[in-house]
């Protein structure tokens, strides 16, 4: 799918256009992409769409009609628009893998170029990446509180459009959701496509048990029956129960039930009992209706028996408290030579200066213990001091025993991917449910979880105490 340049922020063509004026396009630039909260108020994001803007990278290229169109707004010379008919993104991208857990403060992506290519791409990674790493923190969270049930994605006629409806399918797949209702995204991405049927195929025929038949004549080896259009206990289940028998009598078996409506908990354990009872253990119960972590809770508090998940509304616009947007942030962090950062009142919102790496500390166990952002250049060590980025007073060291490594790599060159091999959608969700597990357990809370600790290094340390001290002395000399 070919993503035009126009899909971006007016400010990023007047400013392309500003520094082609200034002849500063060609200077060397670097910029980070990060967030400074985790989503949902959790304790963790799962990172995801990087190869969604790394094909948008290596296919960036202005159209005649676009830059026709770009004319038409009067605001642009001459010299600009024939800049733009050679513009291409020739940098140097360095990225976690998809499916990585990350968390707040780290620099996920890093853009390296000329200032006009690294710049102007700042808007369309952040809608690509900030979505779909929402959506993949949305629905691993989903998919761990549903333990051994299912979870299918059912969220297309409810997403933010149909570009927004494909994102959904592609990065709720790596955070564990592993099928979907929408089948241009099983096409695109070779996601296993499920569903079942609407209220409206009951209405249709004269009564339930009518139309229970007929679709269990048409597909008697994948029927899902939606038990809840009249009365659930007493008319949907027993005429599921129904066709089931005569299903069996031809040598097919009923898949199983769906509630859409009422109290599920309540609901799932009575279906359970009354499929159970008619010699159907192996009948699946399906919920749907507004579905996410919350009501999964509940559910499974209240003694449920759901097997199978339906989740739309809530996964797709990545609904609750801390959710709606990750608020992924995109910041120059070197020019030239020069390390750079955002100076505020606030030091927890100032940025990390220069090039970096992100390091990841592992227990022999394997299991997560903290991450440490240095410069490029440094080398850290177990026992080393580092430091708490929001807060300089606060200082730790890096505990003995542990395996560092860097958990980023080079994943674009020149503009090209790099590698022979990308990894597939199941071993970016295979990622996703590995790293969940070696996560400290506090950090998988729903309500006060765990703060996993974000450390940066002594020189990073250093480096953004000079640059904020020379800041304020050239504040005070102005």
């Amino acid at each position: 799918m070919r993503y035009s340049p126009l899909l971006t922020d007016l400010y990023e063509l007047t400013m392309l256009a500003g520094y082609l004026e200034e002849d500063l396009h060609e200077e060397p630039a670097v910029f980070d992409l990060f967030f400074r909260h985790n989503p949902f108020k959790g304790g963790y994001a799962v990172f995801a769409g990087l190869d969604t803007a790394l094909s948008y990278l290596e296919n960036l290229a202005f159209t005649e009609d676009e830059i026709t169109y770009l004319e038409g707004l009067g605001i642009f010379r001459a010299r600009f628009l024939d800049f733009l008919r050679d513009f291409r993104f020739r940098g140097r991208v360095t990225a976690v893998p998809e499916g990585t857990v990350v968390f707040e403060r780290e620099p996920l992506v890093t853009v390296e170029g000329n200032l006009a290519e690294a710049q102007f791409v700042e808007t369309a990674l952040l809608t690509i990446l900030n979505f779909q790493t929402l959506v993949a923190t949305k629905a691993a969270r989903i998919t761990h509180l549903a333990g051994s049930a299912q979870v299918v994605e059912f969220g297309l006629r409810r997403a933010q459009g149909p570009d927004g409806g494909i994102s959904v399918a592609r990065s709720a797949y790596i955070g564990g959701v592993r099928s979907t209702s929408n089948v241009m995204g099983g096409k695109l991405f070779g996601i296993p496509v499920k569903g079942t049927h609407a209220h409206s195929w009951i209405m249709a025929f004269t009564d339930e048990l009518t139309s229970f038949r007929e679709y269990a004549a048409v597909f008697p080896d994948s029927s899902i029956l939606l038990v809840d259009t009249y009365d659930t206990l007493k008319s949907g289940i027993p005429n599921a129960i129904i066709v089931a028998r005569e299903l069996r009598e031809k040598g097919h078996e009923l898949v199983g039930i769906r509630l859409d409506s009422g109290d599920l908990a309540y609901l799932s354990r009575e279906a359970r009992c009354m499929l159970d009872k008619a010699g159907f253990p192996n009948a699946k119960i399906l919920a749907s209706n507004e579905i996410d972590e919350y009501v999964i809770e509940s559910i499974l508090s209240e003694g449920g028996k759901v097997d199978i998940y339906g989740v739309g509304t809530k996964l797709a616009t990545c609904m609750g408290e801390g959710g709606g947007a990750l608020g992924g942030v995109y910041k120059l962090v070197k020019i030239g030579d020069r390390p750079k950062l955002k100076v505020t009142s606030d030091i927890a919102k100032a940025t990390l200066p220069d090039r970096k790496r992100l390091m990841r500390a592992t227990a022999p166990d394997g299991s997560f213990i903290m991450d440490i952002i240095t410069l490029a250049e440094e080398t850290v060590q177990p026992g080393q001091t580092v430091f708490n980025p929001a807060n300089p007073l606060q200082h730790t060291t890096i505990p003995e025993g542990v395996r560092l490594e860097e958990i980023r790599t080079v994943v674009m060159e020149r503009g090209k991917k790099t590698g022979a091999e990308h990894p597939s959608l199941d071993q970016m969700a295979d990622r996703c449910k590995d790293q969940l597990a070696r996560l400290p357990q506090g950090c998988l809370r729903f309500i006060n979880p765990h703060i996993y600790k974000i450390s940066i290094s002594q020189g990073l340390h250093e480096l953004r105490i000079r640059l904020m001290e020379e800041v304020q002395r050239s504040m005070k000399a102005g």
